[in-house]
């Protein structure tokens, strides 16, 4: 009995093709509920001789089919002229409403079958997505796998090549260790989501804690918003660490962001580092920025200012 439900299930959500047996006898139901109700209307509309057959063509061919809604309609047409409930006698007219009804039963079979083969190549694409995301996700389990152990070597190669510069070593130890743990993050964040102040702290957390300051009540991150700004924050992170605040004695960081309506607001703001002079053409990085929060109605600008970068990001907080 359990198969048979199972079978019906995925014959009704067109998961699978039910077998011709019981495609068969599910039409066989149909008309047979078809007919009753064509006795139970022949009691107030003798003349009623197709039109309660025309679900059963329907559900027939939703369940078996085309050719399962064929022999439904022929079968339905042969009843509605052999079959007399009310004694009256068949004359043309009825043969005239067997061609309609079977052209109207054919453009109905049309229109489920057009919509089955729809539905079939929906989910065929909705595997192969899927199937494509469990690649990409075991690819990218593979690189971070392959990161951490890459940095694990670094940092031992690093700690044996400065045994005797121990001045030096205290300088970049809790700096790789701080990058080892943002790509530690990244990976949680990827499947959990997290809080925007363990995020920005992660980050910057390698530029020295009193480099920078954050601004903000406590906000949940879901994991796709949260990679996008890991990706952002890595990308000004960087910048600011080569040519902003982080790369000045002096330079110095605030951020801050709100939340309301649904919608997130940061900003980043460099001060007291060296002053932009030129600004050449837009790179990888750049168009990171700028298409990182389009898939969350989101943007993001940038000022270059003599006291710094300036850059603003808005976005909306997904649900849940």
């Amino acid at each position: 009995m359990t198969k048979l439900i199972d079978e019906f299930r995925t014959g009704w959500q067109g998961i699978s093709q039910p077998s011709t047996l019981f495609a068969g006898s599910f039409a066989l139901f149909c008309l047979v509920w078809a007919t009753a109700a064509r006795f139970g209307l022949a009691q107030i509309r003798p003349d009623v001789f197709f039109t309660p057959y025309f679900p059963a063509v329907f559900f027939a061919t939703a369940f078996g089919g085309f050719r399962v809604g064929i022999a439904t309609a022929l079968a339905s047409g042969a009843l509605g002229v052999a079959v007399n409930f009310s004694g009256t006698a068949v004359d043309p007219a009825r043969f005239a409403l067997l061609m309609i009804f079977w052209a109207v039963c054919g453009i109905a079979i049309w229109g489920v079958e057009h919509y089955r083969s729809m539905v079939a190549q929906q989910r065929e694409i909705a595997q192969r997505l899927i199937e494509e995301e469990q690649y990409r996700k075991m690819v990218v389990d593979e690189l971070q796998h392959r990161l951490k152990n890459k940095s694990s070597t670094i940092h031992a190669v690093l700690h044996q090549a400065l045994q005797d510069r121990p001045d030096v070593w205290d300088r970049i130890d809790h700096r790789i260790r701080a990058l080892s743990a943002t790509d530690d993050l990244i990976t949680r964040v990827d499947g959990y989501g997290c809080d925007i102040k363990d995020l920005l702290r992660s980050e910057l957390g390698p530029y020295g804690h009193v480099r920078f300051n954050l601004n903000g009540e406590q906000l949940f991150l879901p994991a796709k918003l949260a990679v996008s700004l890991a990706l952002i924050f890595h990308e000004l992170a960087t910048n600011a660490g080569k040519y902003g605040a982080f790369s000045s004695p002096r330079g110095f960081l605030q951020v801050s962001w709100t939340a309301g309506d649904g919608r997130l607001n940061v900003t980043w703001d460099e001060t007291e580092g060296p002053a932009v002079e030129a600004i050449g053409e837009a790179g990888f990085g750049t168009k990171l920025l700028n298409s990182a929060l389009r898939p969350f109605d989101g943007k993001t600008e940038i000022s270059y200012l003599k006291t710094g970068i300036h850059c603003t990001m808005q976005c909306q907080l997904p649900a849940g």
